[in-house]
């Protein structure tokens, strides 16, 4: 009698842990700041964005892809020169984020690592055209104008909408003297992948 309870226990519990592994792994957690995308075997990725909290998914056919919607610092330094040939090493510092209701797209097209596939060569080839057309010194004393010229260029660029805000730091290393100090201005509409998104610029330039 007492073995057909224990063994009536042991199947209970088996049963019991093998229905808390399959509703464990039908939960998934999406953290504040986050958003996540659906990722389907037999229909692909879903066109709908996942908000903050716990939700369900078919375990072994739906995947979560998690994105980080926060406003995020990425450093591109450049070297390049300018309009009176001088070199300049000059750094864009970007505050970027994706456009949530364009993340599914993002992922399709790009990937999770679409900062890491786009943000670099952007921001490189229009720091390299801004540079070009002004002079050394024209680089710290006209700075607001510098700034604008770069915030202008990227609102333009098709990937705008994967940065809300642009902040821009410069050291000019030509040798002269130069004075520092800084400079803000403020953006409207960029457009992305076909989408566009708001975004702020502010910039802040020292030289030597």
């Amino acid at each position: 009698m007492a073995a057909k309870v224990f063994e009536s226990i042991g199947k209970f519990g088996l049963a019991l842990a093998v229905a808390g592994g399959v509703v464990n792994s039908a939960l998934y957690n999406v953290d504040a700041g986050h958003r996540a995308v659906i990722f389907d075997r037999f229909r692909g990725v879903q066109d709908i964005v996942v908000g903050e909290g716990t939700h369900f998914l078919i375990p072994w056919v739906q995947k979560p892809i998690i994105f980080d919607c926060r406003s995020r610092p990425r450093n591109v330094p450049v070297i390049t020169g300018s309009k009176d040939l001088q070199n300049v090493n000059i750094t864009l510092r970007i505050l970027f984020r994706p456009v949530t209701s364009q993340l599914p797209r993002i992922f399709t097209s790009i990937g999770e690592d679409y900062d890491e596939r786009v943000l670099p060569s952007i921001t490189t080839e229009i720091l390299k055209s801004v540079v070009a057309r002004f002079d050394a010194g024209e680089l710290i004393t006209q700075r607001e104008l510098v700034s604008r010229q770069v915030s202008d260029d990227l609102t333009e660029r098709d990937a705008s909408d994967l940065r809300e805000g642009v902040h821009r730091s410069s050291r000019s290393q030509t040798g002269g003297p130069a004075g520092s100090g800084e400079g803000q201005i403020c953006g409207g509409k960029g457009r992305a992948a076909e989408e566009g998104g708001h975004h702020l610029c502010r910039g802040r330039f020292q030289g030597r």
